[in-house]
């Protein structure tokens, strides 16, 4: 899947959360679960592997003349309930 993120904000997740979103890209490349988060605007959250570990992250769906991309929006270490969401689903 094709993502696109803001590389400023990339840096300071990174500096913040430990993971940026250019290395949470990965976590398209192997099975993660996915949920909505909101309606307005539609976003979603996925969780799955990273950098060797379990990673969270915020994404919307977007379209343009090549087709659709996910617009990575952040990214952070899951928590206790995300984990266990995540070995209970995949």
């Amino acid at each position: 899947m094709r993502c696109e993120f803001d590389e400023p904000k990339s840096w300071l997740l990174k500096r913040k959360h430990g993971i940026s979103l250019r290395e949470a890209t990965e976590i398209f490349e192997q099975a993660y679960l996915v949920d909505q988060r909101s309606d307005d605007p539609e976003q979603f959250r996925a969780i799955g592997w990273c950098r060797g570990n379990l990673c969270a992250v915020i994404f919307e769906i977007r379209r343009d003349t090549k087709g659709e991309y996910y617009r990575l929006i952040t990214a952070w270490r899951p928590t206790k309930e995300e984990e266990q969401s995540y070995g209970e689903n995949i």
